[in-house]
């Protein structure tokens, strides 16, 4: 797929993370993904493959759902086992939340591995032996200490066989609810 043409590629949609987690998140992927396949930053993905041809709706669904959400409360819970790599757990409803309004949106157009609502995760770590990813998992079970956190927005990305393209970035602006 490496030479697909970007406007036929499948679409990713990611929740963006705030710049100190993912500044962190980029350093943890550094020193432990396999350089020749670390292609991306680190991140959180909602959608692996929308049909190419809903970019433009793609585009405007999320602009309008981050233009009406505040930034969303998550949490980082700790290491999760991929198997054959490692990942920080996410916990995260009112994101799920998000991600089901989008799936509802484009019910009958998700392939199979989007449609289940997905576990939260940033890979840090992917198709090692796994030797070496429990390695990494008992590592950082002792650094990593649970923490609070907002998604700062939405991202549409192309697939290109390994490297992304960006096609959008949408940050959450809307108000923050008051409790009566």
């Amino acid at each position: 797929m490496q030479n697909a043409r970007p406007s036929v590629t499948p679409l990713i949609v990611t929740a963006t993370l705030p710049p100190d987690l993912q500044a962190w998140a980029d350093r943890l992927r550094d020193a432990h993904y396999p350089p020749e396949r670390n292609h991306l930053t680190a991140h959180v993905t909602l959608f692996h493959a929308l049909p190419w041809r809903l970019e433009d709706e793609a585009r405007a669904l999320l602009a309008t759902l981050a233009a009406s959400a505040p930034p969303v409360p998550a949490r980082l819970s700790g290491v999760m086992d991929l198997g054959s790599g490692t990942a920080l757990r996410i916990e995260s409803p009112e994101m799920l939340q998000i991600r089901a309004e989008i799936a509802h949106h484009f019910h009958g157009m998700l392939v199979a591995q989007d449609s289940h609502e997905p576990r939260l995760h940033v890979t840090i770590q992917n198709k090692v032996p796994r030797k070496e990813a429990l390695a990494v998992q008992d590592e950082l079970d002792a650094l990593i200490q649970p923490r609070s956190f907002a998604f700062a927005g939405l991202a549409l990305h192309r697939y290109l066989g390994g490297p992304w393209d960006a096609v959008g970035r949408w940050s959450f602006r809307g108000a923050t609810r008051r409790r009566a």
